[in-house]
């Protein structure tokens, strides 16, 4: 479970600001492709990554008799923390739901703050009515076995070209879903309303008809009228 106030501070930083403040530190692989927002308006949402994996459906295993095994998508979500956001590996594959209104329907009942995966999911109308958030590639009608098979959560995942580990921080918004290391979180939590704060001083001069050389990124001149605005 993250610290409230830690909520508090990203839910203010864009996911566009978080991938840069990553780049500066290195970090560039860590936008999550093809988790595009189902609805929209969604809100910005934050929370630890709980992870799922699939792999490529084998027909001995993904049949519909395998959504009662242990190792299952069901039992799976009975293990979801409240305020965590389910991180899916569906390898991209889009023929075939990974969820649908009644698992997300569960989800909800448990907390869970939203669904993030590569994937798709099914029930498209069921799980609008649920109203739990939804990061993914689209729709389909056909269910997870008729592509997939199930094979454990909690567990480094590979979703959308990223690697996710379990309690790493995701942040979804209208531009998709990163994700922040652990050991990183301290960092965008420090430069992330730094920048955003910055950037919206940036937008502001070219409003009143700053042009942008020299003003984006900043000079030493530009630095230090920002900086003398600040103590105003």
């Amino acid at each position: 479970m993250l610290d409230k106030s830690v909520i508090e501070i990203l839910q203010r930083v864009s996911t566009a600001t978080i991938t840069t403040v990553l780049l500066k530190k290195g970090l560039r692989n860590v936008w999550l492709r093809e988790a595009m927002p189902l609805r929209q308006g969604q809100p910005r949402l934050v929370g630890p990554a709980f992870t799922l994996r699939f792999v490529p459906a084998r027909e001995d295993l993904a049949t519909p008799a395998s959504w009662s095994s242990p190792i299952s998508t069901r039992t799976a979500i009975e293990a979801m923390p409240e305020g965590c956001i389910a991180v899916v590996d569906a390898m991209g594959i889009k023929d075939a739901g990974i969820f649908g209104d009644i698992l997300c329907a569960r989800m909800v009942k448990r907390g869970v703050s939203a669904l993030v995966t590569d994937g798709v999911v099914r029930d498209i109308e069921g799980v609008l009515g649920t109203n739990l958030p939804v990061w993914c590639a689209g729709t389909a009608a056909p269910p997870s076995v008729a592509g997939l098979t199930f094979v454990n959560w909690g567990e480094p995942i590979g979703c959308g070209g990223v690697a996710v580990f379990p309690d790493d921080v995701i942040v979804a918004d209208k531009d998709g879903a990163v994700l922040i290391p652990k050991a990183s979180l301290d960092h965008v939590l420090n430069e992330g309303p730094a920048q955003e704060a910055e950037e919206a001083w940036i937008v502001n001069e070219v409003t009143n008809g700053a042009t942008l050389p020299g003003l984006y990124p900043m000079n030493a001149e530009t630095r230090a009228r920002y900086e003398a605005s600040l103590k105003k």
